[in-house]
């Protein structure tokens, strides 16, 4: 293994009575590729549109583009450190180690909360897509609910058995989702003789202006919200310095080709007004299309997609939860390995029911927004984390599988649209906005004033790096 490939002993899958069983060290490139794509996939098959109803086609194109450039920012950002910090917890360990306790726990539960409302969307739209289905066989009113069970349920039992297992899984019905993009576009776009595609009678000026582009920002994260989990595999490649990098790279420039793919087809065949509240517009595309097969492979491909994304959610959330508590930022006894499946298992198990109240009793824009303004917190960190991280350490100290060009301009830019995307979900969900910062305010308070005393502070700091310059 390379310099970067060491964690420390002590850290390797500790758990509650001196257990010693560690996470397993089983993933290559592909699977960090399909545990990227595979979360995030689902977004272009169900969520970007309300982008359009926010501007119009036009505005949730260039949504998707300013939206690409920040997730290009954070993709770059991550594989420098997360190639360098390769343990589980992702963003959180990196913070534990270089900006600090108080941001580490904050960083941890942003992660959780995004990945655990975005697997409660999934659910929501695969109940959603079943009922869809069913009516168009004649059994309209079909109830969502156990359909929304069953698939949390099969994907929780599928993480708790093994990540190998799970993210070979992921990455099958990932590539499987992808190919259907793509065959859809080349489908209605070159082969067929008379194209259904209609740009030049559906496409109009921006109705809401130039503030419509600002406002469609909120959902242009949807095209690639979780990219970021990539890094919670670190603990379980075999190689983070190679692996880490390539997946997550490799996985954003697939996003960026999707998501044009998918804005080009939709709103060739749809109205901007409908596509703007359509519950699965890719689905509803290839209908459009007059195509039957082209109908049955999208809608395969979208089943596909909230599978994989919500199978991705289970495995980030349950290692953030993990590593937190084998800090003791969280009660110790969420830190254990099942001896047998080498998987964080109590973890799994207790985030099951947050996401089911989620999936059963929210509205889907609701639990997206909350997915989104938790994720938006956390990419409002990362700046300030790798310029600490390169004042600390800077390039010639510490080894690294790869190191992100034209610092500190990534940084900043990602900075700058981090805030203008706050200021677009204030305009249209700024109570949820309070809230939620209210909420991570007072658990703040809560960590600091009751639960930092139960933390090791000694025993967290876990890679073997030198001692900081300036310090």
């Amino acid at each position: 293994m390379s310099d970067t490939d060491i964690t420390s002993k002590d850290m390797d899958g500790m758990g509650p009575g001196g257990t010693k069983v560690g996470l397993a060290r089983v993933l290559g490139p592909a699977h960090i590729w399909g545990l990227g794509v595979g979360i995030v996939l689902v977004g272009e098959y169900m969520g970007w549109n309300f982008a359009v109803g926010k501007g119009g086609a036009y505005a949730a194109l260039l949504a998707c583009w300013f939206a690409g450039i920040l997730y290009s920012c954070v993709a770059m950002i991550d594989s420098e450190v997360t190639s360098t910090v390769a343990a589980a917890g992702g963003q959180y360990t990196q913070a534990k180690h270089i900006v600090g306790p108080l941001m580490a726990f904050n960083v941890g539960l942003y992660l959780v909360f995004a990945y655990t409302m975005l697997e409660a969307a999934n659910a929501i739209t695969f109940g959603f897509l079943i009922d869809t289905v069913a009516g168009m066989t004649g059994h309209e009113g079909l109830d969502q609910r156990p359909f929304i069970v069953l698939a949390i349920m099969f994907l929780a039992w599928l993480n708790y058995r093994g990540v190998l297992a799970t993210l070979t899984f992921s990455l099958i019905i990932t590539a499987v989702a992808f190919s259907a993009i793509i065959i859809l576009f080349l489908s209605t776009a070159v082969f067929m003789g008379d194209s259904p595609l209609r740009h030049a009678q559906l496409m109009t000026d921006l109705p809401y202006g130039w503030l419509g582009i600002l406002a469609a920002m909120h959902f242009g994260l949807w095209y690639y919200l979780g990219i970021e989990g990539t890094c919670q595999a670190a603990e379980e490649v075999r190689s983070p310095a190679r692996s880490l990098p390539f997946g997550t790279l490799a996985g954003i420039m697939t996003l960026l080709i999707a998501a044009t793919l998918t804005w080009y087809v939709c709103v060739g065949l749809m109205p901007w007004e409908y596509l703007g509240q359509a519950g699965v517009p890719l689905f509803d595309a290839a209908r459009l299309s007059g195509s039957m097969t082209l109908m049955i492979l999208l809608g395969i491909g979208t089943m596909f997609a909230t599978l994989a994304s919500a199978n991705g959610c289970i495995n980030d959330a349950s290692r953030a939860w993990f590593a937190m508590g084998r800090d003791h930022y969280l009660p110790e006894w969420f830190g254990a390995v099942h001896p047998k499946f080498r998987t964080p298992y109590r973890s799994i198990i207790f985030l099951i029911p947050i996401a089911l109240i989620f999936a059963l009793g929210a509205p889907l824009d609701q639990v997206i927004t909350f997915s989104i303004l938790s994720g938006l917190l956390g990419y409002t960190f990362m700046p300030l984390n790798v310029i600490l991280f390169r004042r600390k350490w800077p390039l010639d100290t510490i080894k690294r599988g790869y190191e992100h060009p034209f610092h500190p301009i990534p940084a900043i830019l990602l900075l700058c649209l981090c805030g203008v995307t706050f200021f677009a979900v204030f305009l249209g969900y700024g109570s949820q906005l309070v809230a939620m910062i209210s909420f991570y305010i007072i658990v703040s308070l809560w960590f600091h004033f009751w639960r930092y005393r139960f933390v090791r502070r000694a025993a967290q700091f876990t890679m073997p790096w030198p001692r900081p310059r300036g310090y």
